[in-house]
């Protein structure tokens, strides 16, 4: 069949290939220069460039990114689409055991042992921790455990969490949390979160993982998925907008729907463009559709939540490639950021730092002033801001018994994308799980919506 998907991140790209290796004639549309979507390389100014140069002029640099994103071990279908487009895992990220660990050496580090005994040795071993954080904390797993990492779908993982320590949940469930579903522990779904937990530490080996990338994220999938489709005959319409989407027909279910994209004809059509885009043309294409309409009203209705990164040149580089920072938006001074990075470990150049600062709404002059103190106080580093990137809809906010749109639209239209319908948050797994899902259904969406 000949397949119209209209975008092309991560979900996107997913669908085009696995639509392709099914033996699908497959278009592919994008708006923007860059394939990847919210997981992509970024353009940096000139400015910011000679500066980077500046401080470190013999050395070959990863370019920077939209955001500093990571993978994980549990992340299986974007490990085997990487696979399939001919990137191997090994030469294109950093594989390390998960580590929740602070500058002063306090937190959680889990050994290289099998699971579930890496989740007990990393609890039984964090520094810092006493004997009554440490049970509360196991206690609470085995709980989970046994209820099959279900729980009430009402619930919010502050509620889920509520007989473990302070500490513990500082440490370990928060950084946990705002970096997988990027919601605040007191209003992010329980049910997903332990979802989260079971796939990543107790259904793979290796799972928990931590997969930095060695490279610019274009380079990880978005980029091979291009060439692996254009060697495959898939057309390609980067740096093109869809102007229409229309129905062929009137949908009627004793006929074989096609739809027509620019006035091309298409016999199935993926939509794996952002809520507001989808939005856009189904409810030009389908005006009078209830269902259609419905399907418009959910993915509006989301609320997006933003992710800002601070990439700044630093004095010393970190112990570890990866810290977690406490964050603390409520007392003065300030310090916003969760997380930093050092990319001289990870491909990047020497002395460069990525903070990430999760649900950020402040202005880049606050955000950068704030992370220059944040890194004094807890680095005991001088950083100098070099590029802030504000990602405005990183992710939708995952909150408990969230109404999520479906795949299927109407007859014949699907949707894939981070926010559709699924068990996982707004995730590159979530992604890419979703692409391949909607190039699945391909075949079998001559039923009704």
């Amino acid at each position: 069949m000949r397949i119209a998907v209209i975008g092309a991140g991560w979900a996107g790209l997913a669908a085009a290939v696995e639509a392709t290796r099914a033996g699908h004639h497959v278009s592919l549309f994008e708006a923007a220069r860059i394939v990847g979507g919210r997981a992509r390389a970024l353009p940096v100014d000139a400015g910011a460039m000679d500066r980077l140069n500046d401080a470190s002029p013999k050395e070959s640099s990863a370019p920077l990114d939209n955001g500093q994103h990571i993978l994980i071990g549990a992340y299986t279908e974007t490990l085997r689409l990487m696979r399939e487009v001919g990137i191997e895992e090994a030469a294109v990220l950093r594989r390390l055991p998960l580590s929740l660990q602070f500058a002063d050496g306090s937190g959680i580090a889990l050994p290289r042992w099998p699971a579930p005994w890496d989740v007990l040795g990393g609890i039984l071993g964090a520094r810092g921790w006493s004997w009554r954080d440490k049970t509360s904390v196991l206690f609470e797993a085995t709980r989970w455990k046994a209820c099959g990492f279900a729980c009430d779908p009402r619930m919010t993982v502050a509620e889920l969490c509520s007989r473990i320590t302070p500490r513990v949940m500082s440490e370990l469930i928060e950084p946990l949390c705002v970096s997988a579903l990027n919601t605040p522990v007191d209003e992010a779904s329980a049910q997903v979160f332990l979802r989260v937990l079971k796939d990543a530490l107790f259904a793979v080996k290796g799972g928990g993982d931590l997969l930095l990338p060695l490279t610019d994220l274009g380079a990880l999938f978005p980029v091979p998925a291009l060439e692996w489709l254009a060697n495959r005959g898939a057309e390609l319409h980067v740096r093109q907008r869809v102007a229409s989407l229309q129905p062929a027909d009137d949908l009627d279910e004793t006929k074989t729907t096609t739809w027509l994209v620019d006035d091309q004809p298409y016999d199935r059509v993926v939509l794996a463009c952002p809520p507001r885009e989808a939005t856009r043309l189904i409810a030009t294409a389908l005006p009078n559709d209830t269902t259609a309409l419905q399907w418009c009203e959910s993915a509006m209705a989301l609320r997006h939540i933003p992710i800002a990164t601070v990439y700044a040149l630093a004095t010393a580089g970190l112990p570890e490639p990866m810290l977690c920072l406490r964050s603390d938006r409520e007392n003065e001074p300030a310090q916003p950021a969760q997380f930093v990075f050092d990319r001289a470990q990870l491909g990047g150049r020497q002395g460069l730092l990525a903070f990430v600062a999760s649900a950020s709404t402040t202005d880049r002059q606050w955000l950068q002033a704030a992370v220059v103190r944040q890194a004094q106080l807890q680095l005991g580093i001088t950083v100098e801001p070099l590029h802030t990137v504000v990602e405005k809809r990183a992710t939708f906010a995952c909150t408990p018994g969230l109404i999520r749109p479906r795949m299927r639209v109407a007859k014949g239209l699907l949707a894939c994308g981070d926010y559709i319908d699924g068990p996982y948050p707004a995730t590159i797994e979530g992604a890419v799980r979703s692409g391949v899902a909607a190039a699945l259904a391909i075949n079998a969406v001559d039923a009704p919506a």
